[in-house]
Formats: C-alpha cells, sequence, structure tokens
C-alpha cells in the first residue's frame, strides 16, 4: 500500500544519496483482520476486545442489517480498494452497518481458522465475499460459521470494454474463480462490481497501474440483490408475499405446470401447506389449482405497464417494439388490460409463466438465448417486482434463465436481470440435472433447493419380447453341444427378433452375421430387463407412497426445512 511504496521510495532516495523524510505510517498488517475507510486495518484481537466472539466495539447500536465484506488482504497490500470503498459506500447509502474482514485466502493455514471464528463472532446479517475460488476445506467454507446468507461478487480481471462486448460476459478464468468455484460452496452470485483498467502514467515514476476500477451500475444491482434478501428476512413471517411460479411447459390444459421429475401442481399444494404451518397468511383450504388458473383472473393495466416498460433501457425498449411491434397485439391482452393464469391467496400469489414467446413455437424457442419476450411476458415479471417479495420458481423448467443477455455477470441491458431486478429467486431443481441449475444461479441469481428424482422401479420384458427371451435363455445352454440345435435357435432367434421389429431397431440386415446379430439382440433385451426408469412423479417434501425408507424420508423432510429456512 501507500506506506509500503513511501517506505521503498524513500530507501532507494538514501541508496542514492538523497534525503528522505522518515515514513511514519504503520508499515505492517495483519494475515487477518478488520478494516473500514475511516480506521483502516486493524489486527482482530484489538478490535474485537479480550472476548473472542463478543463484536463489541465492531458494530454500532444496532439500527440498520449488518453486512460484512470479506476480501483480500492483498487489496489493502496493493492500495487497490477502490471496488471495496465504493461497496461500503453503497451498503451505508441503505442504512446498512458495514465492516470489512481480511484475509490472505480463505484456505490459507491459520488464517482460516482465525477467519471462521471472526465470521462467527460478528454475527453479520449477511455476507459478502470479493474473494475468488472455493473456501471449502474439510470443516466446510469458513463462511459458514454465521449461517447467513453469503453473497459473490465479482471483480474481473478483463476491462470494461471486453466484458460489454463479451456475450459469455467474465473470461474463462474469471468465470471459474469467481463464478464456478465459488458455487460450491453455496455463495449467492450477486454480479460484477469491477474491472482492471489501466491508470495514467506517473511522469517522475514512469509507471502506470493497472487496478480495479468500479463498475458503478454493478455495485448497485448487487447491493440492490442482497437488500431484496435482507428485506425478505426483516419482513414479518405473516405478511411476506411470495409469488409462486409453475412452468408453461408443455402448456396443454390437461397438463399444466410440467416441471422434471416434479409433480408441479401437487408441489405447490404441498409447499402451500408447509408455509401455511410456518405462519405464513395461507387460507385454510385452497382451490384446484388447474381449474382456478385456466380462468386467468388476473387482470394488469396495459397503462401501467406502459408506465414500467418505459423504465426499462431504451435497447430493450426497441428490442420488445421490433419482435412484437405495439403491446396491443399480445395474445394475452383483453381490452385494455392483460389477463394472466394467477390466483391470489392472501398475501401470496400463485401463477402460470406466461409464454416467453408463441406456443406453435414452443419447442424450438424455449431454451433459446435470441428470442425476445413478449409483452405479456415482461409486463408480468415487472409487475411481480412490486407485488412480490420473493419468487418461488416449482420445478426445473423455467424460461426465465433463458432470455437474451449475457451468459453471466449480467447487466441491466440483459433481459433476466432487467425482469428479476432485487427479487430474490428460490428454485425447486431437480438434483441430477446441475447444468440447468447453473444457469439459473448464474443468471438470475437463483438459490436452487435440490429436490429428490422419482423413484426408481425396475423394467419388466415386454410381452411382446418374452418369447425371444426364451429363445436366447434356451440357445445360452444350447450352444456349444448340438451344433444343429444351435443353428436352429440361431434362425428362430432372428426370426422372432425381425418380426418384432428389434433387428429393424438395431440396424442388423441381412449383411450382419449370426454370431454378431444374436450377441446384440441378447445385449438389448438384457439391457431392457435390467434398466430401471422413473415411477410416477416427486412431490415437494413428501415421500413416495409406501415409502419405508429412513433416508428417503430424512430426504424429503430436509426439503421441506429447506424452503423454510431459505425464506428467513
Amino acid at each position: 500500500g501507500p506506506a509500503a511504496a513511501e517506505a521503498a521510495l524513500a530507501q532507494l532516495a538514501l541508496a542514492s544519496g538523497l534525503s528522505a523524510a522518515p515514513v511514519h505510517a504503520a508499515q505492517a498488517l495483519p494475515d487477518v483482520g478488520l478494516w473500514t475507510p475511516e480506521t483502516g486495518a486493524e489486527a482482530l484481537e484489538d478490535a474485537r476486545g479480550s472476548a473472542p466472539r463478543a463484536p463489541r466495539r465492531i458494530w454500532k447500536e444496532k439500527k440498520g442489517r449488518r453486512v460484512l465484506l470479506v476480501f483480500y488482504r492483498a487489496y489493502l497490500v496493493a492500495a487497490d480498494m477502490a471496488p471495496i470503498e465504493a461497496l461500503f459506500a453503497a451498503f451505508r447509502a441503505e442504512g446498512c452497518e458495514v465492516v470489512g474482514l481480511f484475509a490472505p485466502s480463505l484456505k490459507a493455514p491459520g488464517s482460516a481458522e482465525t477467519l471462521q471464528d471472526a465470521v462467527a463472532g460478528l454475527c453479520p446479517d449477511a455476507i459478502v465475499s470479493a474473494t475468488a475460488f472455493s473456501g471449502r476445506g474439510a470443516a466446510g467454507s469458513p463462511l459458514d460459521a454465521a449461517g447467513v446468507p453469503v453473497f459473490q461478487v465479482a471483480l474481473a480481471t478483463s476491462t470494461e470494454a471486453a466484458w460489454a462486448g463479451a456475450d459469455r460476459g467474465l473470461s474463462p478464468a474469471d468465470l471459474a474463480m469467481h463464478v464456478v468455484l465459488p458455487e460450491v460452496d453455496g455463495r449467492l452470485l450477486a454480479g460484477v462490481i469491477s474491472f482492471k483498467e489501466p491508470g495514467v502514467r506517473d511522469p517522475d515514476l514512469q509507471f502506470a497501474r493497472t487496478l480495479h476500477r468500479p463498475h458503478g451500475p454493478g455495485i448497485a444491482a448487487a447491493v440492490a440483490r442482497v437488500m431484496g434478501w435482507l428485506r425478505l428476512a426483516a419482513r414479518p413471517v405473516a405478511e411476506r408475499r411470495l409469488a409462486l411460479i409453475l412452468s408453461t411447459y408443455p402448456g396443454k390444459d390437461w397438463n399444466l405446470g410440467h416441471a422434471v421429475g416434479l409433480d408441479a401442481p401437487a408441489s405447490a399444494r404441498a409447499i402451500l401447506e408447509d408455509l401455511r404451518a410456518a405462519g405464513y397468511a395461507m387460507p385454510e383450504t385452497v382451490p384446484d389449482l388447474e381449474e382456478a388458473l385456466q380462468r386467468r383472473g388476473l387482470r394488469l393495466p396495459l397503462a401501467d405497464y406502459r408506465a414500467r416498460l418505459a423504465g426499462l433501457p431504451g435497447g430493450l425498449q426497441q428490442q420488445i417494439a421490433a419482435a412484437w411491434g405495439p403491446p396491443e397485439g399480445d395474445d394475452l391482452v383483453d381490452g385494455d388490460a392483460f389477463r394472466f393464469a394467477a390466483l391470489e391467496l392472501g398475501p401470496c400469489l400463485i401463477a402460470l409463466q406466461p409464454e416467453r414467446g408463441t406456443p406453435a413455437a414452443r419447442a424450438g424457442e424455449y431454451h433459446d438465448l435470441a428470442r425476445v419476450p413478449r409483452h405479456a411476458y415482461v409486463a408480468f415479471y415487472l409487475w411481480l417486482q412490486t407485488r412480490a417479495d420473493a419468487l418461488v420458481h416449482i420445478g426445473a423448467h423455467g424460461t426465465l434463465e433463458w432470455l437474451p443477455g449475457k451468459a453471466v455477470a449480467l447487466s441491466g441491458r440483459c433481459w433476466p436481470q432487467a425482469l428479476t431486478g432485487a427479487l430474490p429467486v428460490l428454485y425447486p431443481f431437480i438434483v441430477n440435472d446441475p447444468g440447468e441449475a447453473a444457469q439459473a444461479k448464474r443468471r438470475i441469481g437463483a438459490l436452487t433447493l435440490g429436490h429428490l428424482p422419482p423413484p426408481l422401479t425396475g423394467s419388466d420384458i415386454p410381452d411382446g419380447l418374452q418369447h425371444l427371451e426364451a429363445l436366447l435363455d434356451e440357445f445360452s445352454t444350447a450352444d456349444g453341444l448340438d451344433p444343429r440345435r444351435r443353428d436352429r435357435l440361431q434362425a428362430d432367434i432372428r426370426a422372432e427378433a425381425r418380426a418384432r421389429g428389434v433387428e429393424a431397431d438395431l440396424g442388423l440386415g441381412d449383411a450382419a452375421s449370426s454370431a454378431e446379430a444374436i450377441t446384440r439382440i441378447d445385449r438389448f433385451v438384457c439391457d431392457i430387463k435390467e434398466s430401471r426408469f422413473g415411477a410416477g412423479l416427486h412431490i415437494w417434501g413428501r415421500p413416495p407412497p409406501g415409502c419405508t425408507e429412513p433416508e428417503t424420508r430424512a430426504s424429503v423432510q430436509a426439503e421441506r426445512a429447506a424452503l423454510i429456512a431459505a425464506l428467513d
């Protein structure tokens, strides 16, 4: 930092026979310590007093939410603190108390234990990590010690111009360091807050420093996302406004709200029961969701939508106008208002996610990163930002995380960020599809909550293949004993396989030898016998009918607890 640089220059001056003023500033930093813009760096023990876990002089009299900002000691050493200082200022502008905690890394020998004790003793309401990589060791991450949400911000090593021009957003190295590896710890991505830019060349030192420069919009978006979660936790349970969203896929009246491996309507009812038991203001009885949603009973005036649309960046307004024309032409417009498939239950809302495009082109557009969403879709989510304290998307098949924009480190001109804003997103997601779960984490800042896949059941040989199976079994015992019987069985097996369409499915023509054909037919039938498939659909937090396995019952109980805990 400045003191070390001044001391180094003073030593060079003295070695050259020149005079140099004494350097009075502190020239040593503890490995782990506390920092604020006013006090600078302090040794952890001095600041916290004699009781190692007592906050004492760290926080003032509690008037706002407490945010702990964790960053690298190297930023202090290099006097490269502008993004950290900007984060401090932004959180303080929201009425938060903020304290910085620095360390060489989250895994440095000796420092990790000190860091863990400090995090536990400071008792923050939220942690914002400006460190990279994963901090998870054998005992977990030291940032988990407080039991509060941990948000990840990225200090990119690229320039802002490189980020602005890249559809990917971050470089491969930054993606790995600041996004992928922190996901291992369960951190919630809050976005990119700075870029590295060259400074002005000093004519005396003949040197230009490259420093992290704060990115104002990114800092504002990150702080807004953290504050969204803090406001949710601060609101009394009975007053919390939740929006439970079912996907529109596949869009059939008889199959609303499909999700991968999850019975979404039944899970919505189960979640409503769990919320009511936890103190949320829910009615005692819930109407038939499929029937209620099909009535499309929620109206949003076009005039309200136009006012909200005007608040979007100009580029997004131009995109939707070019793709879809005026909002009056949207299929969900009825007179002077949109009509949505939604049902209000006290302060909570159950809704079917609007189509992002046209139903006829759903299959091709569902995961299309270039398809601009239609007016009704945009209207719904802009309204939801003012209507809900949190969004719960039930099951893996939403479209919000597939809208146009950067792959990661989004800007306000990316549709997923523009439509979620500061809204906390919770996303019950099947555990065996981590690829699409990562998309939700990185593009809408979702907290994904894993749920069990449907239970597996063994596959039986279809009736039409039972005779083929018997012939194969007979052949396995006859082979090597009676050549004439073997040849007859080979011919019978191929004839039966041909009659059942098995040879055609396997691509076995006349050119295939009998030995090759029998081997492949036998392998095909064995694969069918040994395969397992999902039986039915899972219901959130509920064991399958007749389930007595302790592990399964414990897992579904953990699902129920995880959602309630995440909202708190």
